[in-house]
């Protein structure tokens, strides 16, 4: 489904969607509406990073409705790529399908290389090594932090 006039590097201070809206655009590229969380670091969020489901201490409450770049106050699952900064208790678009390029060069990796939350610095992905780490993306062109996008829908 395609949201009509989206304008996906749009930051609002409240809701203008439902959170968890998906909406494509002509590229064939899909993005999810998430309230995004700074986290026990206060780190805002950057335009190229990497999102994951926002889970502090380890609890789920807003697990599937909010996201942060923090990684100790994750779930350690991603949830898309950034597309505008933010700060705290904004909304806005996160890229979850097709090709995208971080602005935080990858932990490790190769072209093909699965990837994950798991061993990653904030805001990126590392390669996965446990069949039980929850694959995300994969490493499209891994010297230019190029991925293709693979997060939930």
């Amino acid at each position: 489904m395609q949201v009509v006039g989206t304008d996906f590097a749009r930051v609002d201070t409240a809701a203008a969607f439902p959170v968890g809206t998906v909406s494509s655009d002509n590229d064939g590229k899909k993005y999810k509406y998430y309230r995004y969380k700074e986290g026990a670091a206060a780190t805002d969020g950057v335009a190229g990073e990497v999102a994951y489901f926002y889970a502090p201490s380890g609890a789920s409450a807003g697990a599937t409705t909010d996201v942060t770049s923090d990684l100790t106050d994750s779930a350690g699952l991603g949830a898309g790529v950034l597309q505008a900064d933010m700060s705290d208790n904004e909304y806005g678009w996160f890229q979850i399908k097709g090709p995208a390029t971080l602005t935080i060069a990858l932990s490790a990796g190769a072209d093909g290389n699965a990837l994950t939350p798991v061993g990653a610095a904030d805001g990126t992905l590392d390669v996965s090594a446990l069949v039980t780490d929850a694959i995300c993306a994969y490493a499209v062109d891994a010297s230019a932090d190029i991925i293709m996008c693979d997060f939930p829908e």
